[in-house]
């Protein structure tokens, strides 16, 4: 059944997101840009190892949410600046490394339950900022990462 669901929200998500598609960012007075990255990130981890269906489900349902606050943002709550690897290790056994920054936006959401989300953007060395997550902040009215119905608000 979760499978079912599962599934039925990915398609439902690959609707609104428009590969190399690009959101208008008030933030930055520039273009945010929706890759195939950011929309796998929703559904696997970093090591490309599958995220829980219950994760996949709330990050793919909060999508349309993180989408109207790139739009509509002007305000950052959290910026994080360091050097990863990047690809794969090179014939000489050592990983390339870039700068890579991070947005994060706050917003509250919901109907008869408020929510606070948190939308992650990210940039790779001198690239474009693209979109990178979605997730519920921890730290609001309690509530838990995953919650039935959480497409409901």
């Amino acid at each position: 059944m979760e499978q079912n669901k599962l599934k039925e929200v990915i398609e439902k998500a690959k609707m609104i997101y428009p590969l190399q598609g690009q959101i208008r960012c008030p933030y930055f007075h520039d273009d945010v840009v929706l890759t195939s990255d950011g929309f796998n990130h929703l559904q696997f981890k970093g090591n490309r190892m599958p995220r829980n269906t219950d994760e996949q489900i709330l990050k793919l349902t909060l999508l349309p949410k993180a989408l109207d606050i790139i739009k509509h943002t002007g305000t950052l709550q959290e910026y994080r600046k360091g050097i990863e690897k990047i690809g794969n290790k090179g014939v000489d056994g050592f990983y390339r490394t870039k700068n890579v920054e991070y947005w994060g936006f706050h917003a509250i959401v919901g109907k008869d339950y408020l929510r606070k989300i948190v939308v992650i953007l990210k940039r790779v060395g001198d690239g474009k900022i693209v979109f990178w997550s979605v997730m519920p902040h921890r730290k609001f009215n309690n509530q838990r990462l995953y919650e039935n119905g959480i497409e409901d608000f």
